[in-house]
Order: C-alpha cells, then structure tokens, then sequence
C-alpha cells in the first residue's frame, strides 16, 4: 500500500517536472516569436508615412509642369481673341470703306445728274428762246428802209465773257428793271470789245445779237438767274445776255 502511494506520488512529481520546463519554453517561443509582430506592424506605419511624402514631392513636381500647361494654354487663348479681335476690327474697316465708297459713288452719281439735269434745262431754255425769238422776228414792228439800213450798216459785235461784276441794289432799283426804259444807240469798241452805256455803267455782249432786234428799240435791264440780261419791249418773252464791265 505504501508503495502504492510512493509510486504515485513519484510521478505526480515527474509530471510537474516535465510541465514546467516545457511551459516555460512554450513562453519563449512565444516571446520570440512576438518581435516581428511589432516588426511588421511597424512596415506598414513607415509605408505609410512615406506615402504622403512621396506624394507631395510628386505634386511639387507636377505643379511647374502644371502651371507651364495652364500658360501655354492662357497664351494660346489670347492669341486667338487676339487675332479674333484683329478680324472683328478688318471686318468693320472693310465695311466702313465699303459704305464710304458707295456713298462717294452715289455722291458722284447725284452730280452728275444734277449737271446733266441743269445742261438739258439750259438747252430747253435756249431753244425756247431761239424759238421765242423767232417768233418774235416773224412778229415784229414794221422797220422803215431808213433805219432797217442804218442797223445793216453796223459792224458785227465783238463779244465779251460774261463777268462777276454786280451793280449794288440801291443803284440797280434806281435805274434798272421793267420799269426803267431806254434805248441803247449803236454799240461802241472799248478795249478791243462792243459796248454800250446806260445808267453810269458799261456792258458788254455775252452772245451774238438777236435777229430782229434793232439798237433803236426800247430795251430794259434786269438781274435775272444769276446775271444781267437784256429784254427788247418788241419781243416779249425774248432776252438777251450780258454783263456789267466793272
């Protein structure tokens, strides 16, 4: 019996023996083994770190790259509304000198028409005086051989251009018009050139003189159309040119 109990107390003993070396060799393993746990999570908090690092040297690197892009491009832009703008500018002075060479050309059309205009009444109202004077020649006053002689006998007038030369008002309305009758005689030379005198002034014979009429008649002078003009009491509606030597 009491070896019985020897025997199990002897491997009880054994038992604890065999435990404890070996829980204690589990434990360092287990100390070992736990290092590069700490190792391995450190690799991850390191990679980490590193990669905002990495990150903004790759940004700091991007943003010349970037802004040099963002240049170029705002260069190109202004360039094109630059040459836009340009275009826009062409296009209007173009259009302006369009107008401008239009409105000249109409210009010059109006006046040519406004001579053409003027050079037909001009010779509407010569014939209708030619004719008037006709007329007037085939109606006129019966003429005694005496004086139709005495107007034959006269030289062919000389002519005159017609002058600027203007009678002042006050010296015109005294003398001249339709209420102010004379008879001019036979034409003088002065200077080379047929005159007459009436009413303290010279004039001269802008055209030849008219068919019928006789130096003798009763003439009047008035301004009529921008120059002086000679009407002839015998043939009504009939004048003759000419201007005041001043």
């Amino acid at each position: 019996m009491r070896a019985t109990r020897a025997i199990s107390t002897t491997a009880v003993f054994l038992l604890l023996g065999f435990t404890v070396p070996a829980y204690a060799g589990q434990e360092k393993q287990e100390e070992k083994a736990q290092p590069p746990k700490q190792e391995q999570q450190a690799k991850p908090e390191k990679q980490q770190q590193a990669k905002p690092e990495q990150q903004q040297h790759a940004q700091q690197q991007a943003k010349p790259q970037q802004q040099h892009e963002q240049q170029q491009a705002k260069s190109q832009q202004d360039q094109q509304q630059k040459q836009q703008h340009q275009k826009q500018q062409q296009a209007q002075a173009d259009k302006q000198q369009q107008a401008k060479g239009q409105q000249e050309q109409q210009q010059e059309q109006a006046k040519t028409n406004k001579q053409q205009q003027q050079h037909t009444q001009q010779q509407a109202k010569g014939q209708q005086q030619q004719h008037g004077q006709q007329n007037a020649s085939s109606k006129g006053p019966q003429r005694t051989q005496e004086a139709m002689a005495t107007q034959h006998a006269q030289p062919e007038l000389r002519l005159s251009d017609r002058g600027s030369g203007r009678i002042p008002d006050e010296r015109f309305r005294s003398n001249f018009g339709r209420g102010h009758r004379f008879r001019m005689g036979n034409p003088v030379m002065v200077d080379g050139y047929s005159r007459f005198q009436y009413g303290g002034y010279w004039f001269g014979y802008v055209q030849p003189w008219p068919a019928g009429w006789y130096y003798t008649d009763d003439f009047y002078i008035d301004y009529v159309d921008g120059g002086y003009y000679m009407y002839d009491l015998y043939y009504p509606g009939a004048r003759f040119a000419i201007t005041v030597v001043i």
